[in-house]
């Protein structure tokens, strides 16, 4: 209940004394143990301690297999989980096959209209969009939210982060009069369920800010990321992958206004907060880099800006391919830049 509601800090005492007393009563090989592994691993996820995470769902999910067999809603349950991790450190190409057997699994085991096929629709749609296949992620989209619709009615957590996930699908792709109705809904449902202080709302905030930058309607914008900020900042601390984002997001608004000394270090604290938290080969580590450097390139402060270009397409090539969107984008902003340096003495 305190994770779902973001309490992160009042449910891990209690998740690791449940771990606890299961390994006391029941030992190291029951389901219940591997239950109480699951549950930890995904707190820690929520809060961005990935490494923490990852040998709690390896365990849980090698006892499911051997307590439960391959073909048990926990097996599909505990491989959702491991890819979700994965898709969170933009490890794409290991959380895709878990993804796709989590879906398998559920549809054989559940049948087609059940929450936990939605949910694994949803997962995979925003593996996809991270990954710019934004025609194979939007009709998985479409399918979950109209489930969630179905099998739990209008007003439910699940169906505002369906709505939020298809917004950012079209927020990506430009369709912003299309992801604003949705995100403008998503935010109100949150704030209705979940209350005004939860991180999912923060998310939301975060997200509509971002649709009106892009449309160039900051005074509409500004108020709804410090909003954001601040709350990531409340209930998740200062370290957290969240709250780099939401850095991110206030200094690329800076940014779009030529507001440069105001963007400048909130760009480099979410830079040096992605690579602490995330690893150097992030694609958000990338996306931090590409920013920076536009925001040198824009005062003309080239000799600094090119190197992180470099660096950030580098990431994008290796961990994205050289045909995603990101990848694209970086190396347009890099042959531009080139284009204007001054020929070599």
């Amino acid at each position: 209940l305190y994770n779902s509601q973001g309490r992160y800090s009042e449910a891990e005492p209690l998740l690791i004394q449940a771990l606890a007393l299961y390994r006391k009563l029941l030992g190291e090989e029951h389901p219940d143990f591997a239950l109480s592994l699951n549950n930890l691993a995904l707190l820690y996820n929520s809060q961005g301690r990935y490494s923490e995470a990852e040998p709690l769902l390896i365990q849980a999910l090698a006892l499911y297999r051997k307590l439960l067999g391959e073909e048990h809603p926990s097996v599909a349950t505990s491989l959702n989980n491991l890819a979700l991790l994965y898709n969170s450190q933009g490890r794409y190409s290991e959380a895709e096959p878990l993804f796709i057997q989590a879906l398998a699994l559920r549809r054989k085991l559940l049948g087609e209209e059940h929450p936990s096929v939605a949910l694994s629709l949803n997962n995979l749609a925003l593996l996809y969009n991270s990954q710019g296949r934004y025609s194979e992620a939007e009709p998985l989209l479409i399918q979950a939210l109209a489930l969630y619709r179905k099998l739990l009615g209008e007003e439910h957590p699940y169906v505002a982060a369906s709505l939020h996930g298809l917004a950012s699908l079209y927020d990506s792709q430009g369709r912003y009069s299309e992801a604003e109705p949705l995100l403008i809904q998503a935010l109100a449902l949150r704030r209705k369920l979940l209350g005004e202080e939860h991180p999912d709302v923060a998310t939301s905030l975060n997200n509509l800010a971002g649709l009106y930058d892009s449309q160039g309607r900051y005074s509409e914008a500004e108020p709804l990321l410090i909003q954001a900020l601040a709350l990531y900042r409340k209930l998740l601390g200062e370290e957290h992958p969240y709250v780099a984002a939401s850095l991110h997001g206030l200094a690329s608004l800076y940014d779009s206004q030529g507001r440069y000394s105001e963007a400048e270090p909130l760009l480099i604290q979410a830079l040096a907060l992605r690579r602490k938290l995330l690893g150097e080969e992030h694609p958000d580590v990338a996306t931090s880099l590409n920013n920076l450097a536009g925001l040198y390139d824009s005062q003309g402060r080239y000799s600094e800006a090119e190197p992180l270009y470099i660096q950030a397409l580098d990431i994008c090539e290796q961990r994205l391919g050289v045909n995603h969107p990101n990848s694209v984008t970086v190396r347009e902003n890099l042959a531009y830049l080139r284009d204007r340096l001054p020929p070599p003495q």
